[in-house]
């Protein structure tokens, strides 16, 4: 045995090592030599910034990023500022730590000099707390927060304490609903906020209801929603609360005077129009129903919704996402001011790589995904009637496409607007062409559902009496079968986008006998709820409803069916409609039944329908008819094409 000096030990180590080996000879070195050490970036306030809370969140505080090194074996005693330089002024590859010879990688010593990678502000700590990964010199590397930030990490993504249902609840809440409860309360007790994104029909109401009664306190909850679910929020409050009170701030007379307690309920328009009287008043809680209709940040609804101030924000939403991640944004946002940054900064560094997918195939647009998921998931819940346990009640669905057959008038009438508008298309750019685009897609739609709708006669048949459209003549097929049916399956919903269709509908129920009825964006609010209240009594059979009017905040449960009339450009926003019948209390299996004409526009739409509904599970693209009008002309022309039968 032969002792080495210092001197010798680096030069074995050095030089000398390349030539034993080239001879042959294996050099072993002692195991404590041999013990490596370890980088990892971490995130933490800095010292005396923040308490174990979401402070830090709220304010300007920077947190400090940098690498921290251990040995492997250690990590949780890492190397001191003192071992730190010292291992930063070694030039050569052993250094002595803690009594004890530690062979260096060059790479170490590079990131022990420079240890302090910044600072990072609480949007970008709270990334990496949540995604575990950062950036560093362009690469994403493993990163972990340290301290308070990591207990803050725990709490928000730890296992719930399922609580039982509060006092004052007549209802039993289902295992699903008890954790959207508990997740519930954990966002809003934090003094966070958070978006409840469960299928239609699962119970958001009934679970924001046992929250108001859970968290107790004398401060009210206010209730934004849609004008057509002011009738259905005061119900089932009065219905699964009774002891609550329940005051709508809407119409003439609406005042807060005297306000104790319970809740409000106020619509989108009113609560634009009087977001200063209401940002006045102290609230407990406040909850946007159907909040996809603050998805734009830019609009006046939106704006004023942020500034009524309040400890904690719900949103509730079927559709987090219906077009792009843009939406998402708008929506975290409000619930949870700062989450995701600026709509620039986050559209820069998540949406467009996941939107958009990567063209290198390098896989980075998963990674990307992946990333966003790890960040949102804690400020999401989102359950599908579709998932395990969730709702095994429900009765099955059944969705069918009904291909149609144009008849020789709609026929003629496709070809010669598609002809004569393709010739100005082609002649136009700009601004010009895409209106000339948008007007095109318009006009065929309207010719596949109805001649009489494009042309503007009030003719349903012609003079003969015969069909002029394959579509009607199909559903009056469909409605011959289903109102021949059980008095409870026998009750149909009919959707359009078209309120114009929709009457032509009305007028033909009415001519054969058929007792229907027709909701559309100008029906009162009162009276939305007197035709509901008919239809889920069985004194109407056939409820006629514009689809972007009626297709949220309804519940038609009495419905056996769904007729979609025309197809809608976004795949969820058919989904929420046929999901005024597909909902918790629905007895009975439901029938979709879509019409869509065959070789049509409406035919090449269904099947980009059919990979957009694909891609929404994940996140949605862009879609809908804007991206249409960005079509070259050769694809336009293949898009709006009659395609014939063989």
């Amino acid at each position: 045995m032969l002792p080495l000096g210092e001197e010798e030990l680096y030069d074995l180590l050095g030089a000398a090592a390349g030539r034993l080996a080239a001879a042959g000879v294996a050099v072993h070195w002692p195991r404590e030599l041999t013990r490596g050490l370890t980088a990892t970036a971490v995130v933490r306030p800095a010292p005396g910034t923040a308490a174990d809370n979401f402070d830090f969140f709220k304010t300007e505080e920077l947190l400090e990023f940098r690498w921290q090194l251990a040995f492997g074996d250690q990590a949780d005693d890492p190397l001191t500022e003192a071992e730190l330089d010292l291992l930063a002024e070694a030039h050569r590859p052993v250094v002595r730590l803690r009594d004890q010879w530690v062979l260096v990688d060059p790479a170490l010593v590079r990131k022990a000099r420079k240890r302090d990678l910044g600072l990072l502000d609480p949007v970008d700590a709270l990334s990496v707390a949540l995604t575990g990964t950062a950036e560093v010199d362009g690469e994403q590397v493993p990163a972990v927060p340290v301290g308070a930030l990591a207990r803050l990490r725990e709490r928000v993504t730890g296992d719930l304490d399922v609580p039982a249902p509060p006092p004052g609840l007549h209802a039993t809440l289902r295992d699903y609903q008890l954790k959207g409860l508990a997740w519930l309360d954990r966002m809003t007790s934090l003094g966070l906020g958070g978006c409840l994104a469960d299928d239609m029909g699962l119970g958001k109401t009934i679970t924001v209801i046992a929250l108001h009664l859970h968290r107790g306190g004398s401060a009210p909850t206010l209730v934004v929603c849609p004008a057509s679910l002011l009738g259905n929020w005061q119900r089932e409050i009065e219905r699964f609360a009774p002891g609550e009170p329940v005051r709508r701030f809407h119409g003439t007379g609406r005042t807060l005077t005297g306000l104790t307690g319970g809740f409000v309920l106020t619509t989108y328009g009113t609560m634009r129009t009087s977001a200063p009287e209401l940002a006045a008043q102290k609230w407990g809680l406040v909850v946007a129903d159907e909040a996809q209709h603050v998805k734009n940040p830019y609009a006046a609804t939106a704006k004023a919704l942020r500034t009524i101030p309040s400890p904690a924000r719900v949103a509730l939403t079927g559709t987090p996402v219906e077009n792009n991640l843009s939406e998402l944004w708008a929506l975290l946002d409000w619930t949870t001011p700062g989450l995701l940054g600026p709509l620039k900064a986050f559209r820069a560094r998540h949406a467009r790589l996941v939107e958009g997918g990567d063209p290198s195939g390098s896989g980075a647009d998963d990674e990307a995904l992946d990333r966003l998921a790890r960040l949102v998931r804690p400020f999401l819940l989102r359950r599908k009637k579709s998932d395990p346990g969730i709702a095994p009640e429900l009765p099955p669905k059944t969705e069918t496409d009904h291909p149609v057959t144009l008849t020789r008038e709609q026929t003629s009438l496709y070809e010669a607007v598609v002809r004569e508008t393709l010739a100005r298309i082609e002649a136009s750019d700009g601004m010009a062409r895409r209106g000339l685009v948008m007007k095109l897609l318009m006009a065929l739609k309207q010719i596949c559902n109805h001649p009489a709708q494009y042309l503007k006669d009030g003719m349903l048949t012609t003079r003969t009496g015969r069909p002029r459209s394959g579509k009607l003549e199909l559903l009056d097929e469909l409605l011959d079968t289903i109102l021949a049916e059980s008095e409870s399956a026998g009750a149909v919903l009919i959707f359009t986008q078209y309120v114009e269709m929709a009457r032509l509908l009305e007028a033909h129920m009415a001519a054969r006998g058929i007792v229907s009825q027709l909701l559309h964006g100008g029906t009162p609010v009162a009276r939305r709820e007197e035709m509901v209240d008919r239809f889920q009594s069985g004194e109407v059979p056939v409820f006629l409803l514009s689809l972007k009017a009626a297709g949220t905040g309804l519940n038609l449960t009495r419905a056996g069916h769904v007729i979609h009339y025309d197809r809608w450009w976004n795949p969820a926003v058919e989904e929420q409609a046929t999901d005024r019948a597909y909902r918790i209390g629905q007895t009975q299996p439901v029938q979709v039944h879509r019409l869509v004409t065959e070789g049509t526009v409406e035919d090449r739409i269904a099947e980009l329908l059919a990979a957009k509904q694909a891609l929404a599970d994940a996140v949605l693209g862009d879609g809908g008819e804007a991206a249409l009008t960005e079509l070259s002309d050769a694809e336009l022309a293949d898009l709006v094409a009659l395609r014939r039968a063989a």
